[in-house]
């Protein structure tokens, strides 16, 4: 063979080394950006949300562009699941238990946000997987213009009044649908008596909902008289819908309860802009961007040092004054949830 010819097999790589460089070029074009996979409630209606703002002035600071997606909790868990072996979100936001699924699942690297000593240990991993950067609570809504007063009890639910017109997001796939079941099994006493109330309920229930943020403006229209929600979220989206109330149902007991349901952050494990999730998580969880949950988001600070005295502040103490707050078995229910859920199904024919 003459020395001036070059073998096929080496023509072939050269070839594709302006392929490969082509790619690399298009990574670098990306590398300004971040990918958040967030559970809804955070994000404005109208563009006026936490996120929104937050996710704004990080972009003006850093140069780095949020690339926003938004689901259930469970279904945003179950996107990286089936992308894990490409993954393409650096950063995600969940509610309990699913944040803790995805800890799990190896889902989620650890890294310990700058801010995060001032986070409660209830309110972080004990591995550094996940950190909460909104507290908030469970509940439920109802039109104010239709009812006088909220629903006290679960019980008076089971009434012909609320007939197609009740509606609780789906357990398992949303975060606060999820939540229906802990308060239940809570407020009657264990699993077999809240299945069975909440199979006696079905018979007034709308239908399942992928979404919890979708069914508060059929509340507000009055298409749906209550439905299931949460605190942040919900007194969040009172600025446009005025015929929003919040209430906290109670047990048998007779005393309305809810429990802490936050907005827990991790790092997506490999992350393809690892450095620019940290980034945001930091962000996120700085002083600045706490002292706006309140103000802009409707929530509860995350860190323990920053102490809101805003109206939406104050409004929501007074809310939360006299319900009483329990707190969850999280370990089992991460460890039960599939069985749960899939007794919820059996119960309500789902």
């Amino acid at each position: 063979m003459p020395r001036n010819r070059v073998p096929l097999a080496v023509a072939l790589a050269l070839l594709a080394v302006p392929a490969l460089s082509a790619c690399g070029s298009s990574a670098d074009s990306d590398a300004k950006a971040v990918t958040v996979y967030s559970a809804d409630g955070l994000k404005g209606e109208n563009g006026d949300g936490w996120y929104d703002e937050v996710f704004a002035d990080f972009e003006k600071q850093t140069g780095i562009k949020v690339k926003y997606v938004e689901g259930g909790s469970g279904e945003m868990v179950q996107r990286v699941v089936r992308e894990r072996s490409n993954p393409q979100a650096d950063v995600l936001v969940t509610l309990p238990p699913f944040i803790q699924q995805a800890a799990g699942k190896g889902l989620l690297q650890k890294y310990t946000p700058a801010g995060a000593d001032r986070v409660a240990g209830a309110g972080k991993a004990a591995d550094s997987t996940w950190t909460s950067v909104v507290n908030n609570y469970f509940g439920f809504v109802y039109n104010k213009k239709e009812l006088k007063q909220p629903p006290k009890t679960w019980d008076e639910l089971l009434g012909a009044r609320y007939e197609n017109k009740l509606q609780y997001s789906t357990p398992g796939v949303a975060g606060d649908g999820t939540a229906v079941l802990i308060k239940a099994f809570q407020d009657f006493g264990g699993k077999e008596r809240a299945l069975a109330y909440l199979k006696r309920l079905q018979a007034n229930n709308v239908g399942p909902s992928a979404s919890t943020g979708k069914l508060a403006p059929k509340v507000d229209k009055g298409e749906l008289l209550v439905a299931n929600g949460d605190v942040q979220m919900n007194h969040a989206q009172t600025k446009t819908m005025p015929n929003l109330g919040i209430w906290f149902p109670a047990g048998p007991g007779g005393k309305p309860t809810t429990f802490a349901l936050p907005y827990a952050a991790g790092l997506v494990t490999k992350a393809p802009h690892s450095a620019n999730g940290k980034k945001l998580l930091d962000f996120m969880l700085a002083r600045e961007q706490q002292k706006k949950v309140s103000s802009i988001g409707g929530g509860f600070a995350a860190r323990g040092d920053v102490e809101a005295t805003d109206a939406n502040a104050v409004a929501l103490a007074r809310l939360m004054d006299g319900v009483e707050v329990f707190e969850p078995d999280w370990t089992d229910i991460e460890k039960n949830l599939s069985a749960y859920v899939e007794d919820w199904k059996s119960a309500t024919g789902s």
